[in-house]
């Protein structure tokens, strides 16, 4: 199960090269240290007239862009990376196989992508839970730490809970008890429970990421301070189409974004 939406400007092609460039204006990806390369991963054609945006680069989601006619695909979550084996079999093979025969174009950009002030998986989230950001905390300062916009505290911890998952449209996991109203919020798209520790340094009273590990139960409890797993693909699923959106408007070609569904 897949859903979809577009946005289209008049026809036009763009080089591989520009298109590239443009991606790494935003995003700036020699500013990270990152698990694995961003920026082009996979060559397809030379000229470019749709891009397919989507969270991670299934199979699923490269047949959905193939039948979709995309000249290329902009993804969170790429092919390669760290500590891969390096070998083309199985599912890799499948994935590549698919790519290379349409020549469909792969860019891949994970920690810019969370990063970008505006556009970013970071960013975008904050914006629909209506969260603004006053700062960065945690590793390479990946991490948002802000109020709710409307300048009125959270009541109580199923307050958030209820507006975490009208938004997210998913369950969301509680960890800890408010003590008091819920003025100061931390957040950090997708798999991003190690930050816990830095949200709580920084002030946080309640912080939001996609998934939790053993650790961040005990911490939540004995700090204070509420944890909120809130699902990977469900924090992620919005910086793809909002930076792939915004350069492809720029540059005059059609983009979609296609979200394959992900209970992750």
């Amino acid at each position: 199960m897949h859903t979809r939406s577009s946005t289209r400007s008049t026809p036009a092609h763009v080089d591989r090269a520009t298109l590239l460039a443009a991606f790494d204006a935003e995003l700036q990806p020699q500013r990270f240290k990152d698990y694995g390369p961003n920026g082009l991963q996979v060559e397809g054609k030379a000229r470019i007239g749709k891009i397919v945006s989507g969270v991670t680069a299934s199979r699923a989601l490269i047949d959905a862009a193939i039948d979709a006619k995309a000249d290329a695909l902009f993804v969170h979550h790429g092919l390669f990376w760290r500590g891969q084996d390096g070998t083309v079999t199985g599912w890799m093979k499948q994935r590549l196989q698919r790519l290379l025969a349409h020549d469909i174009n792969l860019f891949a950009y994970h920690l810019p992508l969370d990063a970008h002030p505006t556009l970013g998986n970071n960013a975008q989230l904050g914006l629909r839970l209506g969260l603004v950001a006053e700062g960065r905390f945690g590793e390479q300062e990946l991490g948002f730490i802000g109020r709710p916009a409307d300048g009125v505290p959270l009541a109580d911890a199923a307050a958030l809970v209820q507006r975490l998952e009208n938004i997210l449209n998913r369950p969301v996991a509680q960890v800890g008890q408010a003590q008091a109203a819920i003025k100061k919020i931390a957040w950090c798209s997708g798999g991003a429970q190690s930050y816990f520790e830095a949200a709580i340094a920084a002030g946080a009273q309640a912080f939001i990421t996609g998934e939790m590990s053993e650790p961040q139960a005990h911490l939540a409890r004995e700090c204070g301070v509420l944890f909120y797993a809130c699902g990977h693909h469900a924090t992620e699923r919005y910086g793809a189409p909002a930076l792939a959106g915004h350069v492809a408007a720029s540059l005059g070609v059609a983009h979609e974004f296609i979200d394959i569904d992900n209970p992750a």
